[in-house]
């Protein structure tokens, strides 16, 4: 009796869309945060966006000072495209924001050092983790971060597209939805084993918790009137 033919597997799941529905709770989390509810529902004014601003400068620091030292690594290289760099961008948002010594003095929030400290040593020691908070960021950027730019414009008067903005303005990503599908190739393509996949999962996950913690401490810094 000949042997049946086994039955044929279904295909894996893409790890671009297992890392997102991994940490769907934590992104949700983050994105019900009161502060940014606050933000996003005009309920809050400048210095609030403001601080929010220099918070995420911090965090670009980390993320940037990075490129240089893992351009050439395996697992974190592909995904250092110089057109999603921010810094530059935030600067000159802070510099409209703050005027030209808006960086005197500036310290960051104990959850946003928390934060740009967990992503440089990551960078330093462990590529895979890297890409966790790359991800996490730069897709929200060129995401939900469309809607924080357009409550500005709107509530604040800013400019379209213009200063106070420009860090959810990507100028060299002339098709951010084709974009984003290349950088999920990128991600299913991650030249790690399964397991340590799922560390990247769970270093999504908590980046994403960290960035509710910088929400938090905001919320503190800026209540609303009862």
């Amino acid at each position: 009796m000949e042997a049946s033919s086994p039955t044929p597997s279904a295909s894996p799941t893409p790890f671009s869309a297992l890392i997102r529905t991994a940490s769907h709770e934590q992104h949700v989390e983050a994105e019900n945060s009161s502060f940014m509810s606050d933000l996003l529902g005009g309920r809050l004014g400048i210095p609030a966006y403001q601080r929010y601003t220099e918070q995420l400068w911090f965090v670009y620091r980390a993320l940037e000072g990075a490129s240089e030292p893992l351009a050439a690594d395996p697992v974190a290289g592909p995904f250092l495209r110089p057109e999603l760099a921010r810094t530059a961008a935030l600067e000159r948002d802070l510099s409209h924001l703050g005027g030209p010594s808006w960086h005197s003095g500036l310290e960051p929030l104990p959850a946003t050092a928390a934060y740009a400290d967990r992503v440089a040593a990551c960078a330093r020691e462990w590529p895979a983790g890297f890409v966790a908070h790359h991800y996490t960021r730069y897709l929200g950027d060129l995401s939900g971060g469309q809607i924080i730019r357009g409550t500005a414009e709107k509530t604040w008067g800013f400019a379209r597209k213009g200063d106070g903005v420009r860090f959810y303005v990507f100028e060299d990503i002339a098709n951010p939805a084709a974009f984003k599908r290349e950088y999920r190739a990128l991600l299913d393509a991650l030249p790690v084993d399964d397991l340590e996949k799922q560390r990247v999962v769970d270093e999504c996950k908590r980046a994403f918790r960290l960035n509710s913690a910088v929400f938090r401490e905001l919320g503190e810094e800026f209540p609303l009137s009862a």
